[in-house]
């Protein structure tokens, strides 16, 4: 699945934390932890998730699984806290600068929505790192801000190909969270692998659950469960979503109809929140937030971090599908052709429909 990664439910530290507490800037944090009783540096890490936070058994628990292999393998400790739906970006900064001003050093921004605040804070604690998962337009500024760029139009590109291959009406869906460009990226992935695959193929146009700035798409399943019903009604047969947590409303509507749905960002099979609908999943897109979190971690515990911004794409398998049940194993071979033809340039994904 995510080379190994494992997601571990821990409890929550610091879920108690509070916005309001060392909310003002200007203070420089430590370099870097702690040392421990073997005299090695430890490194303390604050992370900020999305709306949904972990648990979200998608885009947030990639991230998650990030942090936990950090934990495993290097000597850190953390604390974690998570965003409200419709915050202004007042309280992203708060959130951040309290981190900072408490001597995590790095912090890390999971969400593109975080850009903006962490290129803004990190000039006032110029000695700690930070990253932003899912940089807005791939961009970050300023000499300790590194930004995770992911390539999610091409793995969308093999989902909809798989999409198109399995459908039996010839209609498919797709049903992203909220109508921002990031979102529209996995849509145009999604359409142009599916008519590359099967050139007659209809595929429904997209329907996203919320506009900026309501990021509630990215969290209420209810929202999911009437998109699906919706696309559905109108004949598709397979749907994917890139909805975070309110996809599992998706799949769990899709599934209980007898149609196959796509997951997204994690390997949504052996999910618990959709175990009744496990059988009724394609595959999933596959984006390696645990991977860009890991790397941007050891990077500093090893003094070799580096700013601006990292692609993650198929060619370095930032991006991919997954396998889990089977169900793509008929067509995998056409998958994995199309997969060489984007590595090797042959082919080009476009990031607009």
């Amino acid at each position: 699945m995510r080379r190994g990664l494992k997601i571990s439910l821990v409890t929550l530290t610091g879920a108690a934390l509070t916005l309001t507490a060392s909310a003002c800037g200007g203070k420089k944090a430590d370099s870097g932890g702690d040392a421990d009783k073997g005299g090695k540096k430890t490194l303390k890490i604050g992370l900020a998730f999305d709306i949904g936070g972990r648990g979200d058994q998608s885009f947030n628990d990639s991230a998650a699984a990030g942090l936990d292999k950090a934990k495993k393998d290097l000597s850190v400790q953390t604390e974690e806290i998570s965003a409200k739906p419709d915050e202004p970006d007042a309280d992203k900064e708060s959130r951040l600068r309290l981190l900072a001003n408490k001597g995590y050093n790095p912090v890390i921004g999971v969400g593109f929505a975080y850009t903006a605040s962490i290129i803004k804070v990190a000039k006032d604690f110029p000695n700690t790192k930070f990253l932003v998962v899912d940089a807005d337009q791939c961009k970050v500024e300023g000499a300790n801000v590194s930004g995770a760029c992911f390539a999610e139009e091409q793995g969308s590109y093999l989902v909809g190909a798989a999409a198109a291959l399995k459908s039996k009406t010839g209609t498919i869906g797709f049903i992203g969270g909220v109508n921002v460009p990031l979102i529209q990226k996995f849509y145009a992935g999604y359409q142009a692998g599916a008519k590359k695959a099967k050139p007659g193929i209809k595929v429904l146009p997209p329907k996203y659950l919320t506009q900026p700035p309501n990021f509630n798409g990215f969290k209420d399943t209810g929202l999911g469960n009437e998109a699906a019903k919706g696309q559905l009604d109108a004949n598709a047969d397979v749907i994917y979503h890139a909805a975070g947590g309110a996809g599992i409303g998706v799949i769990n509507t899709v599934g209980a109809a007898g149609k196959w749905a796509i997951g997204v960002d994690s390997d949504q099979y052996n999910q618990p929140a959709v175990a009744g609908a496990k059988q009724h999943i394609l595959t999933s897109m596959l984006k390696h937030v645990d991977l860009a979190v890991y790397d941007f971690v050891e990077g500093v515990a090893k003094g070799t971090f580096q700013a601006g911004t990292k692609q993650y794409d198929l060619k370095n398998d930032g991006v991919g599908f997954s396998t889990t049940g089977g169900n793509v194993d008929d067509i995998k071979a056409r998958l994995d052709e199309l997969k060489a033809d984007v590595v090797s340039g042959k082919i080009t994904v476009p990031t607009k429909a």
